[in-house]
């Protein structure tokens, strides 16, 4: 048996042992650490986590929320991050750009995700090999030097360093519009990847028309299935990409609840699918559906398209409002949840024992290259 295996069967008796305590134990356990170590610690949940895990993040908030914070730290010389992969991959790269290592005397914070299976479906659905293939495709139609690779931040480190390669930038649903806005002032195209909903949405939103978004399919081998009198056409190009989320929420969903509860808001977030925003009162990143709950008069009755946990949340931290679940299935992320109390409590005890488990580090030349596209996504409001 390799060394590896047996440090994986030695990991998987552990969490076992884990697993077999009382939430209440683990809880214990994980303040007892967070004590420990104090502002040393910093413990970033994203709104989609569990309530029993957010209720111990130092910090919460969205991908863009969280990436100003981890970008702004000066203190901690740990991160643990309850969220997914491409969102440790973001906080390594921001934690440990050169300023602050510097700052630190070299020292590296190391990033730590507590169960590395926690991965991203919509960020699968854009590998580097692809994107690298429709850049070459491309540059046989247009002149690529007058288009702007623009990721979403739900993407690989490798993806935010192709767009920092080639002058690009990261956006988030919270910042996808301004995003575009500078993309278009400096460069005439736009490709956005991996999500095609969050770029159609957001592009229609700004007047350019729907003939002029081809979708690039990366499994269809010539032009991404679109054909050279579009891409010539184009002004952005969508890659076929989609959150498995989001993509639940249908027409026919919003149709029902105008129905059933006259005077109901519906508010969706961008990854969902054009028909369903369109039919939409209120269109809002993670945040901003936060806030429209939190600025609503007493009474307001909402209908959510969003993921099924922080949906919950609002319903119990907003009594005074009628708060619903936009569809009938459940409709949660399924990586996010994979984090729990076993293995929050597993990585902190191992980090604190010198140890650490699961650390995300993103390769120098990489983290180098995405700093750029990320730098830019913190400076574009």
């Amino acid at each position: 048996m390799s060394q590896v295996s047996e440090i994986a069967l030695a990991e998987s008796a552990e969490l076992l042992a884990y697993e077999s305590l009382e939430d209440e134990v683990l809880t214990e356990r994980i303040q007892r650490i967070r004590r420990q170590m104090g502002s040393k610690l910093l413990i970033l949940g994203h709104h989609y986590q569990q309530d029993a895990v957010i209720a111990l993040s130092d910090l919460r908030g969205d991908s863009y929320k969280l990436s100003e914070l981890a970008a702004s730290n000066t203190e901690c010389r740990a991160i643990v991050f309850c969220g997914v992969h491409f969102m440790a991959e973001t906080a390594d790269v921001l934690a440990n750009r050169p300023q602050r290592l510097a700052e630190r005397g070299g020292e590296r914070v190391p990033v730590v995700l507590p169960d590395l299976a926690a991965g991203c479906s919509m960020a699968d659905m854009a590998e580097i090999e692809q994107v690298e293939d429709c850049w070459e495709q491309l540059a046989e139609v247009i002149d690529v030097d007058d288009v702007m690779p623009v990721t979403y931040v739900n993407s690989a480190a490798s993806l935010k360093a192709f767009c920092g390669r080639h002058g690009g930038i990261v956006c988030t649903s919270a910042n996808a519009r301004p995003v575009l806005e500078w993309s278009f002032a400096r460069r005439r195209r736009v490709l956005f990847f991996p999500d095609q909903h969050l770029g159609r949405n957001t592009a229609l939103r700004m007047g350019v028309p729907i003939e002029e978004m081809p979708v690039w399919d990366p499994h269809v081998e010539e032009l991404g299935g679109s054909s050279e009198d579009a891409i010539r056409s184009s002004r952005v190009i969508l890659w076929k990409g989609h959150c498995s989320v989001h993509q639940m929420f249908l027409p026919q969903h919003v149709e029902g609840f105008r129905e059933r509860y006259p005077g109901i808001k519906i508010m969706v977030h961008p990854e969902c699918m054009q028909a369903v925003v369109d039919l939409a009162d209120e269109i809002g990143s993670t945040g901003a559906i936060i806030k429209a709950v939190e600025a609503a008069p007493p009474g307001t009755k909402w209908a959510v398209g969003t993921e099924l946990h922080l949906v919950n949340r609002l319903k119990q931290d907003h009594p005074e409002q009628e708060i619903h679940f936009l569809s009938s299935t459940v409709c949660m992320c399924a990586t996010m949840y994979r984090i729990d109390l076993p293995h929050l409590c597993w990585s902190l005890e191992k980090l604190a024992a010198g140890r650490p488990v699961n650390v995300v580090q993103v390769d120098d030349e990489t983290a180098a290259d995405a700093l750029k596209a990320l730098e830019r996504m913190l400076e574009v409001k």
